[in-house]
């Protein structure tokens, strides 16, 4: 069984900083996305259960072949990685066609391509049911459990009044939350097999793709205002007696 992850490199969201209300992103590292992380172990667990080899997709800039090993040192077994320039903050429809397309070009069809529900940065939403739509394959979202037997996968979704059970037949895209699961730590011999781990590196020309000119340019992402309200104290009684009359310690 093949079970290929989709995962996109993003800013580390804990090392952003905030000035004048807007994000700073000098020096801030890049890693994989955090929803992509429990796609990775959701395959991961699979694998563990059945004979399954993991291969993690990805497109990108050249930084992406660095951050990837994350996700080897997490489990996969291997990467498959479509990079160019251009592909850096492409958006979703750029990035599901050439998704789509490395995964017709890759020699062992996949049987289940699992994504994210939503990167961490954009969070659209958009490229698991894209890649599923130019695939022609049946998808499932919103996935909090996913069982794989005999060919077909039957998949928990959760929604936002009850849990929807569905099954389907192989292959097929699902794409799963947050909470399916805790991603491992990998550890230090871990870490230091996944650079000999196998790697495949393509361009979009070597998949017949022409790269569209589709950039997201965010006109504003602005931090909310807060106001303090510079409340002098002189003393520990004061200060209990501030803190309970706006309710941030019970009385």
């Amino acid at each position: 069984m093949n079970i290929v992850v989709a995962m996109k490199q993003i800013p580390d969201l804990q090392q952003i900083r905030i000035r004048n209300r807007q994000p700073v992103f000098e020096d801030v590292p890049l890693t994989l996305g955090s929803i992509d992380k429990n796609a990775l172990e959701a395959a991961v667990q699979i694998k563990e259960q059945q004979d399954a080899q993991v291969t993690v997709l990805s497109a990108g800039d050249e930084n992406v072949e660095d951050t990837v090993k994350e996700a080897l040192a997490a489990g996969a077994d291997q990467c498959y990685l479509v990079l160019d320039d251009q592909l850096k903050d492409a958006e979703s429809s750029v990035i599901a066609e050439v998704l789509a397309a490395a995964l017709k070009q890759m020699e062992d069809a996949p049987d289940l391509i699992l994504f994210g529900e939503g990167s961490g940065d954009n969070y659209s939403g958009q490229v698991g049911s894209r890649v599923a739509a130019l695939l022609d394959l049946p998808q499932v979202g919103y996935a909090s459990s996913i069982v794989v037997e005999g060919g077909k996968a039957v998949v928990t979704r959760s929604l936002e009044n009850c849990e929807e059970v569905v099954e389907m037949t192989l292959p097929a895209v699902v794409t799963v939350i947050a909470g399916i699961n805790e991603p491992r730590i990998p550890s230090v011999s871990q870490i230091l097999k996944a650079g000999r781990k196998p790697k495949e590196v393509v361009e979009p020309d070597e998949l017949k793709l022409e790269i569209k000119t589709g950039k997201i340019d965010t006109i504003s992402n602005l931090a909310p205002e807060t106001e303090r309200k510079r409340i002098v104290v002189k003393s520990v009684d004061e200060l209990i007696q501030a803190l309970s009359s706006e309710a941030l310690i019970g009385r």
